[in-house]
């Protein structure tokens, strides 16, 4: 019996298994996300190829991309193969992914309906380890003037500052307010607090003519609306 190679570096394989190769002759687009991981990492360990180790990571996050975003430094490094400079660099890959569908939603900054909150949130929110509140900023157009974190930890209404709000929305010329928070427990159901933070707003915002439109639960695939609740 001949003996296991004691390399599995990508550069010792064939041509055709080499995924560098395969991106660079065929396209990105033909590599699986174990082969995109494989490169990131350039080889595996003793035992299993850099594909293989990637099959591996990626069935232990259930094949989430999303997922594998979240995990730590040290998490990454439980794996054998894995040393520090590798898990840097699939964290480093994968908060890169995050930020470019950040830029894309950028672009779509007029709010049509909650979705279009969602779009512009989720990949602020939606994969956050704590609570964060933000506000959108409206103009006539229902197009988003501004963005701003109003807390971050959790939400309670001696959190809210609604003079400052207000005096930001006359500030940039807003006539309308969207809410939005996350949940990271990735319950839909707002809380009592959520609803008063959400009535003391429209209270205040009334006399200036300033509208709350809606406001937001987002976790990281979903979201609940007041709006189409019926409960703003």
């Amino acid at each position: 019996m001949s003996e296991k190679p004691t390399s599995f570096s990508i550069k010792n394989w064939s041509h055709n298994d080499q995924p560098r190769e395969k991106l660079r002759d065929k396209g990105k687009e033909f590599l699986s996300d174990a082969e995109l991981v494989a490169i990131l990492i350039g080889s595996g360990n003793r035992e299993e190829s850099a594909v293989d180790l990637s099959k591996r990571i990626l069935a232990y996050v259930d094949n989430n991309l999303n997922t594998l975003g979240k995990l730590t430094i040290k998490q990454l490094m439980q794996f054998k193969g894995i040393g520090e400079a590798k898990a840097i660099t699939i964290a480093a890959a994968l908060e890169l992914g995050r930020r470019r569908k950040l830029g894309d939603v950028k672009r779509q900054d007029k709010i049509v309906s909650s979705k279009s909150v969602f779009d512009i949130m989720q990949p602020i929110l939606g994969e956050l380890p704590h609570e964060e509140f933000w506000i959108l900023y409206l103009n006539n157009s229902n197009k988003v003037i501004q963005r701003s974190q109003l807390s971050k930890g959790g939400i309670t209404g001696t959190l809210v500052d609604v003079r400052l709000v207000l005096k930001n929305a006359l500030e940039v010329g807003a006539t309308a307010l969207i809410l939005c928070h996350n949940h990271p427990s990735g319950t839909l159901k707002p809380s009592k607090a959520d609803r008063d933070i959400t009535q003391k707003l429209k209270n205040a915002g009334y006399s200036l003519d300033i509208k709350i439109l809606d406001h937001l639960i987002v976790t990281e695939h979903a979201y609940f609306s007041f709006a189409d609740e019926g409960i703003l």
